[in-house]
């Protein structure tokens, strides 16, 4: 039902279908919610004491954002911060606050933050409360809060805001939810704009996404992607855009069969049992996830942001005037 609901949705945001006047006047209504609510918040925000840069989009959906909060997170860990990483955990069962640890269940903590745990090795908190995250993560001994799809929560002040597109896909139709993707109307000011994918903008950051080598879910390896090419792969992908991560299949050279499932699905074991039996390949966020089902030659196949060292230099310049108490490399 979900995935039905969604692939018509989509269909009106991205595909052309003209959303009705129902969706019109929700899409109104949600406009006058969410503005107030921006309002309120923005009015009690407040600082963990220490610079916060928060990574979001404007539509529902993903357009990279994960992908980029780790390579921001790794870089300015090596340039001498120490990041701590706020999530809300979207999708997470429990509701108390909690620091999530490598290889817990994804259903406690959200499959995102447990792989940007796991990829990074940093701190990451999650709350509903993004405040209370970043004020749990400065008392663990973070010098510098990295929120992860925080544009919308305002309650936590930011110093740094960026912005990730999908490059192809753009802001769709351009309405508001549930019209058009849109989680608040484009053209917000932020610091840095990164185009995720097809053709960067004027004054866009430009970021692709580098598949590796893919790792059994059972622990027993990794193989590099060529040596599926020429194959004929189950490939699952439970993400914002699916045809994304196809695509890169394909441009490795594999011959994959598509089976998209909505953003943040939490998988059973006999959804994934296809036929013919192939070697079945996955996102890594939804790999989190699948890891204790049984499956058997299931891989993972990981990304890499790659973007400019221009704009890791430049988003470093702008935390060191943030931040006069600490000598940045």
């Amino acid at each position: 039902m979900r995935a039905r609901l969604e692939a018509w949705l989509l269909r009106r945001w991205y595909g052309g279908v003209a959303p009705g006047p129902l969706l019109r006047l929700l899409s109104r209504l949600y406009g006058r919610l969410s503005s107030r609510r921006r309002q309120r918040d923005a009015a009690v925000a407040a600082s963990p004491g220490v610079p916060v840069l928060v990574v979001g989009n404007l539509v529902a959906g993903g357009a990279g954002k994960t992908p980029l909060t780790i390579a921001l997170a790794r870089e300015l860990a090596r340039r001498g911060w120490s990041p701590g990483i706020v999530s809300r955990g979207h999708g997470r069962r429990g509701k108390a606050p909690l620091r999530v640890q490598a290889g817990m269940s994804s259903a406690l903590c959200g499959d995102e933050p447990l792989l940007i745990a796991e990829r990074t090795g940093l701190p990451v908190f999650v709350d509903r409360d993004r405040l209370a995250a970043a004020r749990a993560a400065v008392a663990a001994g973070c010098d510098l809060v990295i929120a992860d799809d925080g544009l919308q929560h305002l309650r936590l002040a930011r110093d740094i805001e960026i912005e990730v597109i999908d490059g192809e896909r753009r802001y769709g139709n351009g309405l508001l939810l549930p019209a058009g993707p849109l989680r608040e109307p484009a053209g917000r000011q932020v610091d840095f704009r990164v185009a995720n994918g097809g053709t960067a903008g004027a004054g866009e950051v430009p970021m692709r996404l580098q598949a590796g080598a893919a790792r059994a879910l059972d622990g027993s390896g990794e193989r590099p992607l060529s040596a599926f090419a020429g194959q004929r792969v189950h490939a699952v992908a439970g993400i914002g855009h699916p045809q994304r991560f196809f695509a890169a299949l394909r441009g490795a050279g594999l011959d994959p069969l598509e089976h998209p499932f909505p953003d943040h699905h939490v998988f059973r074991p006999v959804e994934l049992r296809f036929d013919p039996p192939l070697p079945l390949l996955m996102t890594e966020k939804d790999a989190v996830k699948c890891r204790g089902l049984g499956l058997t030659d299931a891989w993972a196949v990981p990304v890499e942001a790659v973007l400019p060292d221009s704009f890791h230099d430049a988003v470093a310049a702008r935390l060191a005037a943030l931040d006069t108490r600490h000598v940045r490399s």
